[in-house]
C-alpha cells in the first residue's frame, strides 16, 4: 500500500513494478545485476478519486504517455530495494503535487515611487550611454 493522503490509498496491485539493468558508467555490478526499477501506473483503470485521475492527465509531464501511464525509471541506488522506494516515493510526489492546489494571483500595481525610481534609472542608464561616443581630436 502506498500513502498518498489521508483517505487516498494506492493498492499493490495498481504499481506494476519490473527490475532491468541500469545504464550507464558503474562497473561489472552495473552489468550484471538487474538493480534498476521500472514503475509502471495506470491512471484510468487505478482506485484513484476522479479529481485525482483529471488532474493528474492535465499534467504536461513526459513521464505520462497519452494513455494515462506513469512510467518512472529509477537507478540511482546500487540495491533494487532501494530503487524501489525512489520510485514509489516519486510517484507519491508526482501525485500530490497534482492535486496541490494553485494559490490565485492577485494582480498588482507599481506604486507611483516605484515607477520613478525606474524611470530615473533608466534616464540615468541613457546619459552614462551617451557619453560613449567617438572621441573627436
Amino acid at each position: 500500500m502506498l500513502k498518498i493522503s489521508n483517505t487516498v490509498e494506492l493498492a499493490d496491485w495498481e504499481i506494476e513494478i519490473t527490475q532491468i539493468r541500469a545504464q550507464g558508467a558503474g562497473g561489472q555490478n552495473v552489468n550484471k545485476v538487474a538493480s534498476a526499477v521500472h514503475l509502471r501506473f495506470d491512471i484510468p483503470n487505478s482506485s484513484l478519486p476522479p479529481f485525482y485521475k483529471e488532474r493528474l492527465m492535465a499534467l504536461s509531464d513526459q513521464r505520462i504517455s497519452k494513455e494515462g501511464v506513469v512510467i518512472i525509471k529509477a537507478q540511482s541506488f546500487r540495491t533494487l530495494e532501494m530503487n524501489k522506494e525512489d520510485a514509489l516515493q516519486r510517484l507519491k510526489a508526482l501525485i500530490q503535487e497534482a492535486v496541490k492546489q494553485q494559490k490565485a494571483r492577485r494582480p498588482t500595481r507599481p506604486t507611483r515611487s516605484a515607477k520613478r525610481r525606474r524611470v530615473d534609472s533608466k534616464t540615468r542608464k541613457g546619459k552614462t550611454k551617451a557619453l560613449r561616443g567617438k572621441v573627436e581630436p
